[in-house]
């Protein structure tokens, strides 16, 4: 829903669409205002940017008897008969013919008057889905016109547009005001591209673009409207990518508005925290530091996506940040989506940061009672130097004396919202902290460098030495017996393993194997193995006191859910069965098998499923066999489930793009950023608007 400015004058709101409401129209009152704002529509710029999601041909009538079910038809027939049902809800029928066949019309919403223009002998015209009544096949409130002959088909009518709906807004009435609002005001939205822009691009101008998406022409072509590459569908696209990737870059120069404490690098805890770790990092985390302490030197908050594959060494490139933000008697606060990896992350700190005389504090929503108050009290005080948590951290209650930097882990998982709560809890009058914000799900680059365009993005693309690529395999569980032996000879020779089952209790409906019930059934096969079971109902003290007997090799098989699928690091688990591994997304196969070959073996993941497999399913598991690049992956991934998830823009209210689409749109991406950094040389009175007409009140959130 667009956020929009007072209107200043009637006469402003009469002339200029991006602030005359949408009541000028004709047939718009207040009541249907309060159902388009549903819609985001408020003025009448919004209406002429409420776009068709799709087109409809309505030119071919099909016959009556060759009307399949479940299939959108033009039907003409006459009226053989009109009667009201009674029923569990009372109804119109109106049953018409055409020589090939009859069907029923039933509106279970009607009026007296329509009722009595219903009459036999009358002909109509409808459109609708075909749906099995129980006499005839039938037409559950079709949009219809009655006629007196029968209606004829006019070819050059062109296609229909069908737009975004809501409960009491129909197809028909869009139709018309959007009809009205081009007769009285197209010709008064402002084309905000520069000429040498729009000749560069190829492109039609923005009122010949928005006429032609609303109405197309008899003579458009068809599958390219259908499939959102005509070229004003394209110019639109570019406009509204162009706008998205605007608001993300006046956002990052507006963050230098407000301060952040600058890290000075004269001390030496950090030489004393490389001497922890005892090991030399990669070419790519090296040059990741280097990154992210030339920021920190900076009195601007750092925004920096630090993306890198599961095992790649992102908690030490965030430890080095700890590290230089503590060097300067700031605290730090490390956020993690779920209780195992938030615990994860305060076993590795603790290690690394207790010989260092630093407090390192724990906050989950399980921390209650005295034991909170503590937490809270020596944050207060500065007491605790580093904490790590959940969702708590950013709870009313938690203050910090002196936050220099927060580090977010799986960042897609968490909303805006959390985040800039977190971030407050840290601002003072004059200054915010750093953030680092760290995902183990790579970011194709033409996507990173548009729509993270807010942040600098820091990439480890290589694995620490010694690391081999996890084998994968793919089998059907008709071979579990095999699957079975494979994982009792792991065991034997000193590994460990994982067996992953999707949910926690049996589901006939989904056909997924429960895991509990894995458990009881392997520990029948293999009575001579210490089999342990985590899931996500358990008591946080039962499922850390299983992983800790995992973590110490006292359990060499681990039957769990998918709540394994972040923060759980055993070096000598080689081993991961992944049941119904076709009802999993590739992100979320990819980080599970991101468990195994964390030390220096061979390590393999074996994925069990069952047939038949989908198109897409079959796509997933082939690519988890063929590669381990985490990159690659990201980039197939966004080709099979769209943005949404890999950017996570569901939490954050950011991108619902109202015609352009990222997949089939990638290629204007390039040319969006190259467009973006000249409106911001030589255009920039034009990009206020261009963000208020595409992106609205999502630029709110662009600056956390």
């Amino acid at each position: 829903m667009r956020a929009r400015s007072p209107v200043t004058s009637t006469s402003q709101a009469r002339l200029d669409p991006a602030v005359a409401p949408v009541t000028v129209i004709k047939g718009v009152g207040r009541q249907l205002a309060v159902k388009l704002a549903r819609l985001g529509i408020h003025t009448v710029q919004d209406l002429l940017f409420h776009l068709p999601s799709r087109y409809q041909d309505r030119t071919r009538v099909t016959p009556i008897g060759a009307a399949r079910l479940g299939t959108e038809v033009v039907v003409v027939g006459q009226i053989e008969h009109t009667g009201i049902a009674y029923g569990r809800r009372r109804s119109l029928l109106c049953r018409i013919s055409d020589g090939t066949g009859s069907l029923t019309m039933r509106l279970f919403h009607f009026s007296a008057s329509q009722q009595e223009r219903l009459v036999r002998g009358r002909w109509l015209r409808c459109f609708g889905e075909i749906r099995r009544g129980p006499v005839t096949t039938e037409l559950v409130h079709p949009e219809y016109e009655v006629t007196s002959q029968k209606p004829q088909v006019d070819p050059s009518e062109g296609l229909t547009p069908i737009y975004p709906a809501t409960e009491g807004v129909g197809q028909g009435q869009l139709r018309r005001i959007t009809g009205e609002s081009l007769n009285r005001s197209l010709d008064r939205v402002v084309e905000l591209l520069p000429e040498s822009v729009l000749s560069v691009l190829d492109y039609p101008t923005l009122q010949t673009a928005l006429h032609y998406v609303h109405r197309p022409p008899s003579g458009a072509d068809t599958e390219r409207l259908q499939a959102g590459t005509d070229p004003a569908q394209q110019r639109l696209a570019f406009e509204e990518l162009l706008a998205h990737h605007l608001s993300l870059r006046l956002a990052r120069q507006q963050r230098r508005v407000h301060p952040a404490p600058a890290m000075s690098d004269d001390n030496g805890l950090l030489d004393a925290f490389w001497g922890e770790l005892n090991f030399v990092p990669t070419h790519a985390q090296q040059k990741a530091c280097a990154e992210i302490l030339e920021d920190l030197r900076k009195p601007i908050p750092m925004l920096r996506l630090l993306q890198g594959d599961v095992g790649s060494g992102k908690t030490v490139v965030a430890g080095v940040a700890v590290t230089r933000v503590l060097d300067n008697r700031y605290q730090a606060a490390v956020m993690a989506p779920t209780e195992l990896l938030a615990e994860q992350h305060f076993r590795t700190f603790s290690r690394w940061f207790s010989p260092l005389d630093t407090e390192v504090g724990w906050l989950s929503s399980r921390v209650s009672g005295r034991q909170r108050r503590q937490v809270l009290d020596a944050l207060g005080t500065g007491e605790i130097h580093v904490v790590i948590g959940t969702h708590a951290l950013f709870q009313q209650g938690v203050e910090f004396r002196r936050l220099g930097l927060i580090v977010v882990d799986e960042q897609h998982r968490f909303g805006v919202d959390q985040r800039l709560a977190l971030r407050d809890k840290g601002t003072t009058s004059d200054c915010v902290p750093h953030q680092l914000v760290m995902t183990a799900t790579p970011i194709p680059r033409t996507l990173a460098m548009t729509f993270y365009a807010d942040l600098d993005v820091s990439s480890i693309d290589e694995l620490p030495p010694g690391r081999q690529p996890v084998e994968t395999v793919v089998v059907r569980e008709t071979r579990r017996g095999e699957v079975v032996a494979r994982v009792e000879a792991a065991c034997r020779q000193g590994r460990q393993a994982y067996w992953v089952c999707p949910i926690i209790d049996e589901s006939e409906a989904l056909e997924v194997q429960a895991a509990t019930e894995m458990e009881a059934a392997l520990t029948r096969s293999l009575p001579n193995l210490r089999i342990g079971l985590v899931h996500g109902r358990m008591k946080p003290q039962q499922k850390e006191a299983v992983m800790e007997r995992f973590r110490n090799g006292e359990v060499e098989l681990l039957v769990a859910t998918t709540v394994i699928e972040v923060g759980v690091d055993v070096a000598n688990a080689s081993l991961m069965v992944i049941e119904n591994a076709e009802r999993l997304g590739l992100a979320q196969l990819h980080q599970l098998r991101g468990r195994v070959g964390r030390g220096s073996d061979q390590a393999c993941c074996v994925l069990m499923y069952r047939p038949p497999l989908g198109t897409h399913a079959k796509t997933r598991l082939a690519t988890l066999r063929d590669t381990t690049d985490g990159f690659e992956i990201a980039r197939k991934d966004l080709e099979l489930r769209g943005p949404g998830e890999v950017l996570g823009t569901r939490q954050t209210g950011l991108m619902n793009l109202v015609i352009a689409d990222l997949v089939r749109d990638h290629g204007l991406l390039p040319k969006v950023e190259q467009i973006g950094r000249l409106l911001l040389d030589q255009h920039p009175g034009n990009i206020r608007a261009l963000i208020s007409r595409w992106v609205g009140h999502g630029e709110g959130y662009v600056n956390v």
